[in-house]
């Protein structure tokens, strides 16, 4: 009997050694190939997810990269309205709770009226922007025509960046609008796309680069994150800074944003991560909000022109969608809607971050969470309704 214990234990170690020693192969060929078919971010991929059990990006990243940080000047803080956190639907509320929130923060007539964190978020809690940063950068744009750095959204591109001299038409309205033609993807499942690559690599100009115009421009409407990667390309040469910087000095300081902001890099000293990943706060984001409500005044310092406010929050109706549909949804890195006779337009990222807009009410709507509702066939995500009834009745 211990003479055949004896050889099952033996025979059973060579069965896990062989198993080790085709592991340790397997791992050794995959890593190869990464690195032979330019897929090295999947290191950083597989690091930051499967093997700390999860499946993709957080909205509590900004410790695994780099980043850049967009400083603050004076704070100005917001005032709190007399009926602060004094009524909410609870059926309603019970609704936002579905897909996991963070913050949730509403703002009426300037000042605070309701406000409320989960899960040990707090209104100093530095988030993952997602792709509200598009936003941001669609604002720096505005800015820089202002400043005369850039003449006209009409420019062609290639007038900044000399990748694009075979592609005269292709112009910057049409990388506001995602109608660049650019055979960007959009994927955000696949490990091997443009998206994974651009959140995970470490060179994103580079990346950018090996994409091409193949369609063309000013006719379809194409939701492309490669397009805001290009214009914060345009914003580096025409500033001679950094985007962070850029968004510092002419935006971030100006509005008195409280927390210093982070802008995650492709690596040490490296590029913005332009159409993602700002961090920041619901009460810091929802500055912007305003500075959009009033048409580009600050507390009567003009930070963007109102002509350009208005194009950005006005919806692209000569661009059709992949189904032919003219788009009444999109401006310059903006969403828009048309609800209860009323128009709205906001920012939005895709784990469930929001900055709503409803002029008509001076309402502020700033929701981050990790989870958002599914897109809706006029392309808007469901809970964005549920947002604005929830403040409606503030």
């Amino acid at each position: 009997m211990l003479s055949f214990l004896k050889q099952n234990l033996s025979d059973l170690m060579k069965l896990v050694k062989r198993i080790f020693f085709a592991l340790i192969i397997t791992l050794a060929a995959a890593s190869l190939l990464a690195v032979l078919t330019g897929n090295i971010h999947l290191f950083k991929a597989v690091d930051s997810t499967y093997l700390i059990g999860r499946t993709g990006p957080s909205i509590d990243e900004h410790a695994i990269f780099e980043s850049r940080t967009v400083e603050t000047g004076e704070h100005q803080p917001w005032e709190l309205d007399k009926r602060y956190n004094k009524y909410y639907n609870k059926k309603l509320f019970t609704e936002i709770e579905q897909f996991n929130p963070a913050a949730f923060l509403i703002i009426k007539h300037d000042k605070i009226i309701y406000e409320h964190y989960w899960d040990g978020y707090n209104k100093n809690s530095l988030t993952n922007s997602f792709s509200v940063a598009k936003t941001f950068i669609g604002l720096l744009i505005g800015i820089a025509i202002d400043e005369g750095k850039i003449n006209s959204v009409n420019d062609p591109v290639s007038n900044y960046l000399p990748k694009y001299k075979n592609n005269p038409e292709l112009t910057i309205k049409h990388l506001l609008t995602m109608s660049s033609g650019i055979d960007f993807d959009e994927s955000y499942k696949s490990p091997f796309g443009h998206m994974a690559k651009a959140y995970y690599g470490s060179d994103i100009k580079t990346l950018n680069d090996n994409y091409s115009v193949t369609e063309t421009p000013g006719e379809t409407w194409k939701y492309l994150g490669g397009n805001t990667i290009i214009l914060s390309l345009i914003l580096e040469k025409v500033t001679g800074t950094t985007v962070s910087e850029y968004m510092s000095k002419k935006v971030w300081q100006p509005i008195g944003a409280k927390n210093a902001a982070l802008w995650s890099l492709d690596k040490e000293n490296g590029r913005e991560k332009a159409y993602c990943c700002f961090y920041s706060n619901a009460r810091d984001f929802a500055r912007i909000g305003k500075l959009y409500l009033n048409k580009g005044i600050w507390n009567n310092q003009r930070i963007i022109s109102s002509n350009y406010v208005s194009a950005s929050t006005s919806a692209a109706y000569k661009l059709k969608d992949g189904n032919g549909s003219p788009v009444d949804f999109y401006g310059y890195q903006m969403w828009m809607s048309y609800y209860k006779d009323m128009d709205i337009f906001y920012a939005r990222g895709i784990q469930g971050q929001f900055i709503i807009v409803i002029p008509d009410k001076e309402i502020i709507i700033v929701r981050l969470g990790h989870e958002r509702g599914p897109n809706l066939p006029n392309y808007h995500p469901s809970d964005f309704y549920t947002y604005i009834d929830f403040s409606l009745e503030q």
